[in-house]
């Protein structure tokens, strides 16, 4: 009996992360109100006249919109994963990874989200280097390196691992 309502305990604690999910979910308005935000400002300038704005410009909404993917990703599949599948009715659009993005693929799928977003950082970094300083240059580079090989490490290891 004690050892049933352990694991019942243990069990139906997982709906504990639900309302951290819900908190993903509410992080990606904020990160639509900043993307407008960008919209505001930029057009509120004369960086439109200047092609290097325009594209460190490009680069921050690319940015923004993979933060805001990667939320959106880790929000779903995890409920998936640790919660409770998500039912739609048959007519709603689904796409089409819901319901097969394991741990596994998961963490691929953030760890390669995360390079992405470092590379798009580097590249804004690369743009505007008269900004930076060579040493805040070189951490950022070190720091997109560890990404790219714990990618690459993660990767691998998901490659051979035995897969049912």
């Amino acid at each position: 009996m004690f050892e049933r309502l352990v694991e019942s305990t243990v069990f139906y604690s997982r709906w504990l992360l639900a309302p951290m999910f819900v908190g993903l979910a509410l992080g990606l308005v904020l990160l639509l109100v900043s993307f407008i935000s960008e919209f505001v400002h930029f057009f509120s300038t004369d960086g439109i006249f200047h092609s290097k704005a325009t594209a460190l410009f490009i680069l921050e909404l690319i940015d923004l919109t993979l933060i805001g993917s990667l939320v959106a990703m880790v929000a779903i599949a995890g409920y998936e994963n640790f919660v409770s599948k998500i039912d739609f009715k048959d007519d709603l659009e689904r796409p089409e990874w819901m319901g097969k993005v394991d741990f596994a693929g998961l963490k691929l799928k953030v760890i390669s989200a995360l390079v992405a977003i470092s590379s798009i950082e580097l590249l804004k970094v690369f743009l505007n280097s008269s900004s930076y300083e060579e040493g805040e240059i070189l951490w950022r580079v070190i720091i997109h390196s560890v990404f790219v090989a714990s990618g690459f490490v993660f990767a691998l290891t998901e490659k051979f691992m035995p897969h049912k």
